[in-house]
């Protein structure tokens, strides 16, 4: 076998079989194929697509590419959630200890923030001494002993896809469905998590922009999770805003405490809710949504889910005093309240342009060796459908140099759009995504 003939074929628009497939990403991961064959059969697919028996068997060869999870030791339902990336998006750190407080098994392992939208790991370090480099062994403990753990991924899981990733992400070769759907899944087969629920952003904010992307890419993504033995469902929900009000590390932590403690309301707790419910009804332990949605809501009420949190905190050495005092941890020395030009109601932010803008403040990275800075940020103090007069705050931005803040101000030119008229606030979740079913909200 030899991977010209497979490039051509593929070139031709002919499907790939299984053993064509293998054969491309097991010789690949060993380096006997050059990163420019790689990157023309990636150009082939791209521009000639995938079929789904094609995706699922390039999903599971790249879960096979490197260690897979093993789980057998732990106790109980595993779950996972993925969320396709957005901004002010902390949603992991309160449906996990929610979820983890009904009695279901949260294992996540997360990635780091690079470009416009912000890492969980990134995140959850910004909790002064707070460890997410866990072993196997210690990962395994704690998912046994507290049932929650958010860890950073090894190396180890997935080379296929690692390696894959970068190129596409320097020949052009990122916004394919099927090649999105295949790198996000081999992933979570690789956790070795049962139940999988995925949050996939639609809008301004999120990779995929529009509705119908979305759905296409929940689809493909739970049809493979379901080939591949997991149960898996999908909502699809808005990123046409920042989903909490806090854009940055150590704020996002502030505000998840906050609503772990049920001192704010909010899309960022609504979606929340929502999501620890989908995992709770996809893992069984309930076959009704609004049941689940008692239990998510109890957890969250009750405090067993702040409990959770707290219990985690520890569990990876941090420190769990940030509960009681938040506003403690990592304080910016620059803060800048950016103002309203005119009166009316607010009818669109460029959500992208926020998340950059955060980045310039150093909360992201341009580059992977950059360096986050936990306290920059910025806190959104308006929503789409908000009146706003002249003169009034829409955000306040929290660095600690002035030249990046200078940068950061340039990105948000013209970042929102004030109409006479009231207007309505976008919708936040638009369907539920199972194998062969998409129900509308």
């Amino acid at each position: 076998m030899r991977m010209y003939d497979i490039i051509l074929k593929k070139r031709e628009g002919l499907n790939l079989s299984r053993e064509e497939i293998r054969f491309f990403i097991d010789n690949y991961v060993k380096g006997n194929i050059p990163d420019y064959q790689a990157s023309a059969f990636l150009m082939a697919a791209f521009i000639k697509g995938l079929n789904d028996s094609e995706m699922t068997e390039l999903t599971i060869a790249m879960a096979d590419s490197g260690e897979k999870i093993n789980l057998s030791g732990v106790n109980g339902v595993i779950a996972d959630k993925h969320s396709t990336g957005g901004v002010a998006d902390t949603t992991t750190f309160i449906v996990a200890p929610i979820v983890a407080a009904c009695g279901i098994k949260m294992a996540k392992m997360s990635g780091r923030g690079l470009g416009h939208t912000g890492g969980t790991i990134d995140k959850i370090e910004s909790i002064p001494g707070l460890n997410t480099s866990l072993s196997m062994e210690e990962f395994i403990s704690q998912l046994n002993e507290i049932g929650l753990v958010v860890m950073g991924q090894t190396l180890s899981i997935c080379p296929a896809d690692k390696k894959l990733y970068a190129l596409r992400d320097v020949t052009a070769t990122v916004e394919n469905i099927p090649l999105i759907a295949s790198s996000v899944m081999s992933k979570k087969i690789a956790s070795g998590a049962s139940t999988i629920v995925l949050d996939v952003k639609t809008g301004n904010g999120a990779l995929m922009k529009s509705y119908q992307d979305s759905l296409q890419l929940a689809e493909k993504m739970v049809r493979i999770g379901d080939q591949a033995g997991r149960r898996v469902s999908a909502l699809i929900t808005d990123m046409s805003q920042p989903l909490g009000q806090a854009v940055g590390n150590s704020l996002e932590v502030k505000e998840v405490i906050e609503i772990l403690k049920n001192n704010r309301e909010g899309d960022l707790k609504e979606l929340s809710i929502m999501l620890a419910a989908e995992i709770i009804k996809t893992a069984g332990l309930t076959e009704c949504y609004d049941n689940a949605l008692e239990l998510a809501n109890e957890s969250l009420i009750k405090g067993n889910a702040l409990k959770k949190f707290e219990e985690m905190i520890s569990a990876q050495k941090g420190d769990p005093t940030i509960i009681d005092h938040p506003d403690a941890i990592n304080k910016s020395a620059i803060q800048y309240d950016l103002c309203s030009d005119d009166n009316g109601y607010i009818s669109e932010f460029d959500t992208y342009s926020i998340g950059i803008a955060s980045v310039e403040l150093g909360a992201g990275r341009k580059i992977k060796e950059d360096t986050i800075d936990p306290s920059a940020g910025i806190w959104m103090h308006k929503r789409i459908g908000d009146k706003v007069g002249k003169g009034e705050t829409i955000c306040t931005l929290y660095t600690n140099d002035e030249n990046k803040l200078r940068n950061a101000l340039e990105k948000l030119e013209g970042f929102m759009k004030i109409v006479e008229k009231p207007c309505n606030k976008p919708k936040l979740v638009y369907s539920r995504v199972t194998e062969g079913q998409v129900t509308s909200f």
